[in-house]
């Protein structure tokens, strides 16, 4: 495997495989740790990959899963979502500093350049490998699930949002749209969180290795709330 592309089309590809609960992919190694509900022949691994032969997969010496997981156990919280976080934070600093004038603070304002930020920001890190976030995409949401190039359209749709916002450009459309967007969104969301089942959100595309959790639903749920009080305010 070369790039972040190929990591995430393995485990993709390897995900859904019946009884397969969790696969965790090493670029830099070119090894899979897969978690399974029961005993999956490498057979039927193997014909998993069978469509992208440029992929080719062998049985490894095995590791104690308790070794394999000491990293991810004792990863803290706030080490896991600091990416999210300080993204976060940066466009609540600079949706408040929009919104301030002299005593007066927007709140309608605020929301706007917020969303504007927050489109922009997510779409960046989708389009530095559309086709790595694509894969990932595909393995969680309801409409990338039955049609995969719904992930390239999604990344362009959060850059037109994020400039719309940015411009304040028919502003009742385009919160519509996204009330739209993110309530189909969330519903693929909910089911991996309360499903448990351990996969890699796609929020930041393929660079940075966040888990499906609570915090993606609050994201996503974030982004509703927004866009509905703002069409309520207009």
């Amino acid at each position: 495997m070369t790039c972040t592309g190929c990591q995430t089309k393995v485990q993709s590809l390897l995900s859904n495989v019946a009884g397969v609960k969790n696969v965790s992919v090493d670029l830099k190694n070119g090894t899979a740790d897969i978690e399974m509900d029961k005993h999956i022949s490498t057979a039927a691994l193997k014909a998993a990959l069978n469509e992208y032969p440029k992929y080719q997969l062998s049985e490894a010496a095995h590791t104690p899963v308790l070794s394999a997981n000491v990293e991810e156990e004792t990863k803290s919280w706030l080490a896991t979502y600091k990416p999210i976080l300080l993204i976060f934070g940066y466009i609540i600093i600079i949706s408040g500093i929009a919104a301030t004038s002299g005593n007066n603070f927007s709140t309608l304002q605020f929301m706007r350049i917020f969303m504007a930020g927050f489109f922009l920001t997510f779409s960046f890190f989708k389009m530095l490998d559309l086709a790595g976030f694509t894969d990932s995409y595909s393995m969680y949401d309801i409409v990338a699930k039955k049609f995969r190039q719904w992930g390239y359209i999604y990344a362009f749709i959060e850059l037109a949002l994020g400039i719309a916002y940015a411009i304040n450009i028919q502003p009742v459309f385009t919160n519509f749209i996204t009330l739209i967007i993110m309530s189909v969104s969330i519903i693929g969301v909910l089911q991996s969180v309360l499903n448990k089942r351990k996969i890699k959100c796609a929020c930041l595309g393929a660079v940075f290795n966040l888990p499906m959790s609570t915090v993606t639903i609050i994201e996503d749920a974030l982004m509703i709330g927004m866009s509905t009080t703002m069409l309520l305010l207009m």
